[in-house]
């Protein structure tokens, strides 16, 4: 019982409320964010679109996402995190509405890509959110929760929207709908707003100003993300990691069909790494916690590596399948320090614009692994799995090697914001 107690406390203990019911938004908004999955399939078989239509609707829909996280940063930081969210919950909700009664195709092209759009706009926000409730010292935690409901979300969808696509394409896009909203409502009716704002410079007093300028300072914005050296670093190693993680869905199918592995194994390997993150993404706070972030990036990118550099000889499914284990742990381990680094790196009155620019690094990836994979397995065959892997161990190595210098500014970052009044997280209560 005392084991059961302390595992939890590791893996759960000490964090605010306001994270729990910004939790359960969450996995109620992925588990019923089903619809787009099938969004090709509803073109081609119920509106007639060919497969190269249903493919550009698809892709105005990855556009926007592209377009909506940028916008959701730039938005959090203004309006607030909670007034985000609900703005984008309800439009989302409103554009599901819109979709299951929509039938000329052009109408559906522009739907979808304004779906993209307030789809990615909430991940900035909430996790903005849960950097201003959660302490420094219980964030990893706290992600590693955020990482575990997405993946149980994803999971509960993939499962919803086969059954409901079955039924009706149309329930498919209004159950979509309803899910949303009762997410809003979550957020709605017990998440406060968590922003901060940093108090103007324009609000001091005459005599603390300068009495003459040659040039005005730019205010801190979108551009302060796009111009930290520290920062861009970090987020082109996470660029790494993305286009690794992107081999599953993109160029490992490809691979499987050259071995005469059919759909069917391919399904197997991936539940495989989603169960896998189901059941042992709550123990890995335990296992990382006492060390430190570069060196746990540096060890699941390696993993990541050596995952996908084994299917350089892998040829039958029992080989993916062990493959697939290696990288899922990988994938697991490197989540919450991912995320933490992320936020630590953030100025305070920049957190969500910050968390735009990361999460760009995932559309780009989903871009670039499936254009020049294809062309590199085409062309060189097994030799794209170790070229794959030697590429990740070679960022494991940039982690190693950028850490020192990115701790001494989180550091520098954390001693400047001293002087600011006692933060959100020192007022909300725990669970």
């Amino acid at each position: 019982m005392y084991a059961a107690r302390r595992w939890w406390h590791d893996t759960a203990g000490g964090l605010p409320a306001t994270f729990w019911y910004l939790w359960a938004g969450l996995l109620i908004n992925r588990a019923g964010a089903f619809a787009m999955l099938f969004l090709s399939l509803y073109l081609t078989d119920v509106r007639g679109a060919s497969v190269g239509l249903a493919g550009t609707v698809v892709g105005a829909y990855g556009a926007g996402g592209a377009a909506g996280v940028l916008l959701g940063g730039v938005l959090a930081d203004r309006w607030g995190r909670r007034a985000t969210l609900l703005a984008a919950h309800l439009a989302t909700a409103a554009l599901m509405v819109a979709l299951a009664f929509s039938r000329p195709l052009l109408l559906i092209a522009v739907l979808a890509a304004l779906v993209g759009v307030v789809h990615s706009m909430p991940s900035p926000a909430f996790v903005a959110a849960i950097v201003d409730v959660v302490p420094a010292e219980r964030r990893s935690r706290a992600f590693n929760l955020q990482f575990w409901a997405f993946n149980l979300g994803m999971a509960v969808a993939s499962l919803l929207a086969g059954v409901l696509a079955e039924a009706s394409f149309t329930a498919l896009f209004l159950v979509d709908a309803g899910a949303t909203l009762t997410a809003a409502a979550v957020i709605g009716w017990k998440v406060p707003e968590t922003l901060r704002l940093a108090k103007p410079t324009a609000d001091r007093p005459p005599a603390a100003r300068p009495a003459t300028r040659s040039v005005r300072p730019r205010r801190p914005g979108l551009h302060t993300a796009l111009t930290d050296r520290t920062f861009l670093v970090f987020v082109g190693l996470t660029f790494v990691l993305a286009v690794l993680t992107m081999q599953t869905s993109t160029i490992m199918p490809l691979a499987m069909r050259a071995d005469d592995l059919g759909p069917s194994a391919y399904g197997v390997v991936v539940a495989l790494g989603g169960a896998l993150i189901v059941i042992g993404q709550l123990f890995v706070p335990r296992l990382i916690d006492r060390h430190r972030k570069d060196v746990v990036l540096a060890a699941s990118t390696a993993l990541l590596a050596l995952g996908f550099g084994v299917l350089a000889v892998a040829d039958e499914l029992a080989v993916y399948l062990g493959a697939a284990v290696v990288w899922t742990i990988g994938s697991m381990l490197a989540a919450p320090p991912n995320a933490q680094i992320n936020a630590d790196l953030a100025p305070p009155q920049l957190r969500a614009r910050y968390q735009s620019v990361f999460y760009l690094t995932f559309p780009a990836a989903a871009f670039i692994a499936p254009t020049l994979g294809g062309v590199s397995l085409q062309h060189l065959g097994d030799l794209h799995w170790l070229i794959v892997g030697g590429v990740g161990l070679l960022a494991a190595l940039g982690h190693l090697l950028a850490g020192p210098s990115r701790e001494r500014h989180v550091a520098a970052l954390r001693q400047a914001a001293l002087p600011e009044s006692t933060t959100t997280a020192d007022r909300v209560p725990t669970t």
